[in-house]
Parts: C-alpha cells; sequence; structure tokens
C-alpha cells in the first residue's frame, strides 16, 4: 500500500480495490451520477486492475480502473473521486499510476474523455484519435422505433454457436480481441443482442447491457449505417426504459435516424491515445462503442 496526496490532518493510501469494497465504489458512482453497476466493477476486477485511494477510516475515496486488451493497447477508465477529497490532486496521481503501470507493460494507454477531462489527459500526454457522443432517450413516450431491414440482410438472436464469430467480428472492429469482456456482458439485455446476416456472412451486431440509470445499447458494429439501423431499431424494441447510445461522429444518418426516434444529444467524448503510438479500432465499421468505461 502506497501513500498518497494527504490533507493537514489525514493520510491516504491506494492499493487495488478489494472485492469486498464494491459498496464503496458503488457509492463513488451514484455520487458521481454515472451509470454502472456491481456487475461493471466485477469486470475491472476480473479482467483488468481497480486501483482504488482510502481514508484513514478505510473509506474507498477514489478510483481508476484499466483493462489490457490484447497485446497493444490498455483502457483507463472509473476515474472517480468522492466530492468531500477533490481538488487535492488525487485523479491526477491515480491517472498517473495507471499510464506507468501500463506503459511500463508495453501496452498503450486509452480512453474516452469528456471535454473537462480531455484537457487533463493532453497535459499527461494523450493524444486525439476520433470522437463520439452520448444520446438519450427515456422509456415512456418514445417516438416509434419501426425501421426497415435491407434487402438480403437477416437480423435475429444470437445463436451459442454463432458467438465466436461475432467475437471476430468485434476484433476486427475495436481493434483488439475483447471476447472476454463481451461474455461478460452476454446476457444483461437479452433482448438486445442480435447479430445480422447477409447468407452466411455476419456484416453487424448489437449487444447492451442493463445500468443504474439507463440501459447502455453498444457495442454496435455494422458493415454500413443502413444495417446498424435496423440491428439498433430490432434491439431498442427489446428495452422498456431509459436508453443511452454512445454514436461514432461521423455517422450522420443513423444520427439523424436516432434523433427522430426521441434521442436527444449529451456530453461528447474524445478517444485518446497516450503519445498519440497506434490507431485503435475501424471507425468505419465502429457505429457505438460499449461505453466510454469500456471502449
Amino acid at each position: 500500500m502506497s501513500a498518497m496526496a494527504h490533507s493537514d490532518t489525514e493520510s491516504l493510501h491506494e492499493s487495488p480495490l478489494q472485492a469486498t469494497e464494491l459498496r464503496d465504489a458503488e457509492a463513488l458512482v451514484g455520487e458521481a451520477g454515472w451509470n454502472q453497476l456491481a456487475a461493471d466493477w466485477r469486470i475491472f476486477l476480473e479482467l483488468g486492475t481497480v486501483y482504488a485511494v482510502r481514508n484513514s477510516a478505510r473509506r474507498v475515496v477514489a478510483t481508476a480502473a484499466t483493462i489490457p486488451y490484447g497485446d497493444r493497447f490498455a483502457w483507463i477508465s472509473m476515474v472517480l473521486v468522492a466530492s468531500d477529497y477533490r481538488g487535492r490532486g488525487i485523479a491526477t496521481q491515480l491517472l498517473r499510476r495507471c499510464v506507468d503501470d501500463l506503459v511500463g507493460r508495453r501496452l498503450a494507454p486509452a480512453l474516452d474523455a469528456t471535454p473537462a477531462g480531455r484537457m487533463i489527459y493532453i497535459r499527461l500526454g494523450f493524444e486525439d484519435s476520433w470522437g463520439l457522443r452520448r444520446y438519450f432517450a427515456p422509456g415512456p413516450g418514445r417516438k416509434d422505433i419501426t425501421t426497415q431491414t435491407p434487402d438480403g440482410v437477416v437480423i435475429r438472436s444470437i445463436c451459442g454457436d454463432e458467438w465466436h464469430m461475432l467475437c471476430r467480428y468485434d476484433a476486427q472492429a475495436f481493434g483488439a480481441d475483447r471476447s472476454a469482456l463481451l461474455a461478460r456482458l452476454r446476457g444483461r439485455a437479452p433482448g438486445s443482442e442480435l447479430a445480422a446476416w447477409r447468407g452466411d456472412r455476419l456484416i453487424g451486431f448489437v449487444l447492451g447491457r442493463d445500468g443504474r440509470s439507463a440501459t447502455q445499447l453498444g457495442p454496435v458494429a455494422a458493415e454500413d449505417e443502413d444495417t446498424a439501423q435496423a440491428l439498433l431499431g430490432l434491439a431498442l424494441a427489446g428495452v422498456r426504459g431509459p436508453i443511452y447510445v454512445d454514436l461514432v461522429d461521423g455517422k450522420s444518418a443513423l444520427r439523424r435516424w436516432l434523433e427522430g426516434r426521441g434521442f436527444a444529444p449529451q456530453r461528447p467524448f474524445t478517444r485518446m491515445v497516450y503519445g498519440g503510438a497506434i490507431t485503435i479500432g475501424d471507425v468505419t465499421r465502429t457505429m457505438a462503442v460499449a461505453g466510454p468505461e469500456l471502449g
């Protein structure tokens, strides 16, 4: 356990988060108004590392998490600080801890930044890659969600023996194999787990997951926006409450379609890579991301 920033009356210490501390981690999410559940924290604990800062009462007051994706890059997210501990540089110290750890493992650190966070990340050495924006629709009163499936395309629920094909398709779009992550998303929004086929060729898919305040639809990857629209149209039909879709910039037809069905833009994000070392993903086939915390 290492000492960190401290006030005049209290020392803070950092070490990996333990499963027994999930209630504290969830409290940080609740205070920030974010969407993650305990199941999301378990993803980070099982597949990556969560750095946690504790106060003198052993309460977790700050976190930052990393998930490695293959042998090229890793994601940084869940940078949270309790309100009464902000302004002490704790978040910046945790970010440097994440970056140093990943660089030491020869993994390029990557993340999705809010506009406010982006300025901090630039000072730490991150560079812009591409952008996305969160769209939100409330459950009650959501407008008509019917859509047309492109000619020759069949959309159906994902079968067990097709799962490995979906993971390969996602790896090509995302830029790394993250089948372990996708397996942990599976079943969290079962009515929205769909794949698009042209003959025996997979040409797109959508997954989703439940959240504290809304269902997150994503990742969405497809050969074209028409296919993505058809996937999302059927996926939306399987969700009764509020929905988030984190849409990649430049998908103008898909954006207009979402807005026509009651989705409103919220905050933007910028995908950033430390040192601009690599390009992550195929932005042509990536329509919507799994969420800024997962990539």
